[in-house]
């Protein structure tokens, strides 16, 4: 390579060239870097679905569930059994049937939409069960309702229903009225503490111990291995071009 070379170091061709490969190196450098940030964190991001959903199907279905919920008057049979009357009545009814659990505790995943079919079987679940079960045994008895979602929040609207923090038609960015077809959209008011504490409790809170493991060891891993990669890939710019 040295015999090669000579004839372009006798010229001054090497020495010409010398400072500008040198000045591009940098801009080499940080291209190459730039590149292996992109593809870190879309790395990461697949990790983190992964490990939350290790059938992704699952949060597609349960966004798809969100405004189409499945309400089944059939599958709540088992809990029409002793019900009152009233509609608040019934409702608090079914509160204690279905306890609140977390998705993760239920359904081994930090937010799932369930079938009215499996919210029976399980006999527990969040907001989404509950109120989908409610759903299912008004449209059974034929009580008129609304299905409504906010961001942190899912619950049945019903005729003298009482408003609550959680429960009003200022906090809902949705809701489907099952008699008359009609689905409504609206920016809602959120309250960004309560949104941030749910969501601290329901994903990480009650997360099991080795999926948190798994998910911050899987993201170490990912990022010791890109800086060992660049590390090993790149030169200092200023080492002595030998040539």
């Amino acid at each position: 390579m040295k015999t090669l070379l000579q004839p372009l170091q006798q010229c001054g061709v090497v020495s010409a060239l010398r400072p500008r490969i040198a000045g591009a190196c940098p801009v080499v450098k940080r291209t190459a870097q730039r590149v292996l940030v992109e593809r870190t964190a879309p790395l990461i991001a697949l990790w983190i679905l992964l490990v939350l959903y290790p059938n992704p199907l699952n949060l597609a279905v349960s966004v798809y569930r969100v405004f189409s919920p499945t309400i089944n008057p059939e599958a709540v049979e088992p809990l029409l059994v002793g019900l009152p009357d009233d509609p608040e009545g019934i409702e608090r009814e079914i509160l204690l049937r279905i306890p609140y659990h977390y998705d993760w505790e239920v359904h081994g995943m930090p937010w799932y939409f369930p079938t009215v079919e499996k919210v029976v079987e399980k006999g527990a679940g969040d907001c989404k069960a509950r109120a989908i079960v409610l759903a299912s045994v008004f449209e059974r008895l034929g009580i008129p309702y609304r299905f409504n979602s906010s961001f942190v929040h899912v619950w049945v609207e019903y005729e003298g229903k009482a408003e609550t923090s959680l429960e009003n038609p200022r906090a809902k960015f949705y809701q489907q009225d099952p008699e008359t077809g009609q689905r409504l959209f609206q920016l809602p008011d959120i309250d960004w503490a309560l949104w941030l504490d749910s969501t601290k409790q329901g994903l990480w809170v009650v997360m099991p111990l080795l999926r948190k493991v798994l998910l911050l060891g899987g993201i170490a891993l990912i990022i010791a291995a890109r800086v060992l990669l660049r590390q090993n890939t790149f030169e200092p710019i200023d080492k002595p071009m030998v040539i």
